[in-house]
């Protein structure tokens, strides 16, 4: 984990994303003191709390229709929290849960404000950033509604926010291809759910086409958005200030993207 900062400083990254343990197991040995003050050192003078935006495991479902499977995601969850509190970290980026088609879209979106309600009243500091999704199976957050919806049902307003995913984004049927399109979709972004909670994005081109609900990821210009939409995004002043981070497939040239993200701004 500590090694995070300086593989970022590596490519010539701003901003970078981690797991705080291994994403795909539900338990994890503590933070040891000794691995918090290498992180805390390896970030020092490069990489403030706003550039950086972990992720929690890919295991957690916070609208689990089941009891059992409910609880362990929330026990999970707000280790994680813990974790990024230990760490003087001030936001954790989450997928918002699935209803595996055991309850109403309604019902999971009430269990997974509810699970952050949670989390947020036993952890300080850290912000609950849910990401949109592409919509894949029985995924929620894959339209703003959904995600404003969450928010409404939030007790603390300024502990939750959003991360959206372009690729997520493009799938679930919002375009971005073109300079109308990409105004289009983000203006409704901004009267449904409010750029004041958008805390960090995800930038990826998409493997399948627009509206598929088909979450995969391409390099930046090689899938069905196209370069365009990430020239409009780096021009845009909306989003400065917060992490946006590549999860493109091919890390070799992820010093070249980055690079590239850079000559687009203004």
């Amino acid at each position: 984990m500590e090694n995070a900062p300086l593989n970022a400083k590596t490519i010539g990254a701003n901003a970078f994303a981690l797991f705080t343990k291994n994403q795909k197991q539900w338990a994890a040995a503590p933070l040891s003191k000794e691995s918090i003050r290498a992180f805390e050192q390896n970030c020092s003078g490069t990489f403030s709390a706003a550039q950086i935006l972990p992720h929690d495991s890919y295991l957690i479902n916070l609208g689990h229709p089941e009891t059992e499977g409910l609880e362990k995601s929330r026990a999970a969850f707000i280790d994680e929290m813990r974790r990024c509190e230990q760490l003087g970290l001030d936001r954790l980026n989450f997928h918002p849960g699935s209803h595996l088609n055991k309850c109403s879209e309604k019902e999971c979106v009430a269990l997974i404000a509810e699970s952050i309600n949670l989390a947020l009243s036993k952890t300080k500091g850290v912000i609950a950033v849910i990401e949109n999704t592409a919509g894949q199976g029985t995924n929620m957050g894959y339209r703003f509604e959904q995600l404003a919806e969450i928010i409404a049902q939030v007790k603390d307003k300024n502990r939750v926010g959003v991360c959206i995913d372009t690729c997520h984004t493009f799938a679930a049927g919002y375009d971005l291809r073109t300079e109308k399109a990409f105004s289009t979709t983000f203006e409704e972004f901004g009267k449904v759910v409010g750029f004041q909670y958008l805390k960090g994005m995800h930038i990826n081109d998409s493997k399948k086409d627009l509206g598929t609900k088909v979450d995969r990821h391409e390099c930046l210009g090689k899938g069905f958005i196209g370069m365009d939409c990430f020239k409009f995004l780096m021009a845009d002043e909306r989003f400065n200030g917060i992490p946006l981070i590549l999860e493109t497939p091919d890390p070799s040239i992820w010093a070249d993207e980055i690079k590239l993200l850079s000559s687009f701004e203004k």
